[in-house]
């Protein structure tokens, strides 16, 4: 695997602040029963690393403190942390909007196929990560036989009501270009989306999210090894567009990793890039009574993926 960090360091990304605190993004491990080649957090099966209920009861007391509206949670495959159904419901029962980063696939492994259940009783927001509606590609990233897998698990949701019309119950997918290039635009590949599942498998969902791939981590290997790392850096920053500044998911997101600390974004905890200004990572509960509000963000070179074109973000498009 491939250190990208020393090839992001040198940077000419503006400054940012942040604006107050909404949303808490929380990593709770990096177990994975799969191993997509454009995962940032090089999840997979052999990943020992998932959040304790310690640190769990740390972020419901940061929640409180601060007053958070979104729980974010991601992995890894988040479902198969063993505390996973005590933080959803502990932050539901608060009125706290929840999401969950769902792979899909794990919905149908033998030791899962209750959650979706849980997801639709608790009303979580599913975000569902499939990078194509062709088969092909869908397993060229993510492994033989995921996509069949990933069609049953939606066809599986939206008969709980997720995606429906007038449903409370979100079912949100995700697009991830294969290679180094930007996605397409956002509205145009949803309507793609839309039409093809709902014709060749009769699924529905509510909104596609287009997200940029960031050269760190799995991915950020694979371009150093095709030598494409320079050239997909240079094609973020000649894509830069100064209006997405104000709308970059670190402005009001909090990222935490799985054993509590605290990070500006998703992105840079995979980087091990301490918050804000300091040199040395924090822990969330020395965060409880501190404000977060105007404390400068740390940049590097990768930023610029999410800035460059229609913008990226957790959330799509900017």
């Amino acid at each position: 695997m491939h250190d990208t960090l020393p090839l992001l360091k040198k940077t000419d990304f503006p400054a940012i602040t942040r604006n107050n605190l909404e949303v808490l993004q929380v990593n709770l491990g990096y177990l994975c029963n799969l191993s997509c080649t454009h995962c940032h957090v090089n999840a997979g099966p052999n990943r020992t690393e998932l959040m304790d209920k310690e640190t769990i009861d740390h972020i419901l007391s940061f929640i409180d403190r601060h007053n958070i509206t979104t729980l974010d949670l991601t992995g890894g495959a988040p479902e198969m942390n063993p505390h996973f159904e005590y933080i959803v419901s502990a932050a539901s029962d608060k009125g706290v909007k929840v999401i969950d980063r769902c792979n899909l696939t794990i919905l149908m492994e033998p030791d899962y196929q209750d959650i979706a259940n849980f997801l639709a009783k608790n009303h979580v927001e599913i975000i569902a990560s499939l990078p194509c509606y062709m088969e092909d590609n869908v397993d060229k990233q993510r492994g033989k036989g995921t996509f069949t897998t990933s069609i049953e698990a939606l066809k599986k949701l939206n008969q709980l009501g997720y995606g429906k019309p007038n449903s409370d119950r979100v079912l949100n997918l995700v697009f991830n270009p294969q290679g180094a290039t930007l996605p397409p635009e956002q509205k145009a590949l949803e309507q793609s989306y839309k039409q093809h599942l709902k014709d060749q498998f009769d699924i529905v969902f509510n909104q596609l999210f287009a997200m940029t791939n960031l050269p760190i981590q799995r991915f950020g290997s694979v371009l150093i090894s095709k030598g494409e790392f320079d050239q997909y850096l240079q094609l973020l920053k000649n894509n830069f567009q100064e209006t997405n500044l104000d709308q970059v998911m670190c402005k009001n997101t909090l990222s935490i990793d799985w054993k509590g600390y605290v990070y500006d974004c998703d992105f840079n905890q995979m980087l091990l890039l301490p918050l804000g200004s300091v040199n040395h990572k924090i822990h969330l509960k020395e965060l409880l009574d501190q404000p977060l509000l105007g404390q400068p963000i740390k940049t590097l070179q990768h930023c610029y993926g999410c800035t460059a074109g229609q913008g990226s973000s957790c959330g799509g498009a900017l």
